[in-house]
């Protein structure tokens, strides 16, 4: 059986950023189109099994939205809104999306508590578009907890990012939830000239927590061995 991949492609002529835009989160990156094409089936098969325990044998990709942009893409910089993501949600779409999100926050934690060593890097020192590139385990559960504030923010929630990222997470939610009319999901016009939705929100985090956890995993594989780095991500699985 076949399954579609709607793609969201970002591109800035060195570098592709590819979304699936019906699987929120999933992603693939390359220098052309090509390559990051190539890298659906193992990036959906692990998406797939940690969603929903479960991956079908085919996927069938199809570009729906491109965006030509001038930022570090190779490097995950990003600002598309998909045009999927500016429509209102219904309360059971938002229930499940959330829910993924506080799941994919609870399995960050996880792998993080899980690495033996907080502060050994673990990959070469690197600058990005947002400053050096986090190294060790400490330094990549710290930024990707930090975003918590920022992702709400932008939407027009004001909240921390403590005391974990699974509680600051929840905090943010629940003071969404206080907002009346969250769900008319209207796109607010947020720093840097970036549009955002609630629905972009959600999809950012999924996409931003899988970024990092990837690395957290694999590189931590290497350096401690498989069986004391938990991979609840399924990343090394394939």
């Amino acid at each position: 059986m076949e399954t579609e991949i709607r793609v969201v492609a970002e591109t800035n002529g060195h570098g592709v950023l590819l979304y699936a835009e019906n699987f929120p989160g999933a992603f693939v990156r390359g220098a052309s189109l090509e390559e990051a094409m190539g890298k659906w089936p193992e990036e959906l098969a692990a998406y797939l099994r940690w969603r929903d325990g479960a991956a079908p044998a085919d996927f069938v990709p199809r570009i729906v939205q491109e965006q030509r942009c001038g930022l570090r893409v190779e490097d995950a910089d990003s600002d598309v809104l998909f045009e999927s993501e500016r429509p209102p949600l219904e309360r059971a779409e938002y229930a499940a999306l959330k829910a993924l999100c506080l799941r994919s926050a609870a399995d960050f934690l996880r792998v993080y508590e899980s690495a033996p060593e907080k502060d050994r890097p673990l990959v070469p020192a690197r600058e990005t578009f947002y400053g050096p590139v986090p190294r060790t385990a400490e330094e990549m559960y710290q930024h990707t907890k930090n975003v918590n504030s920022y992702y709400f923010g932008e939407t027009g929630v004001a909240v921390g990012n403590e005391p974990d990222i699974l509680q600051c997470r929840q905090e943010g939610f629940a003071r969404l939830e206080d907002q009346e009319g969250f769900l008319r999901n209207p796109v607010f016009d947020g720093s840097y000239g970036e549009l955002w939705s609630l629905r972009k929100v959600l999809r950012r985090f999924l996409w931003h927590d899988r970024i990092h956890a990837r690395a957290l995993v694999r590189r931590g594989i290497q350096v401690w061995g498989r069986t004391n780095v938990a991979d609840p991500f399924f990343f090394a699985v394939l």
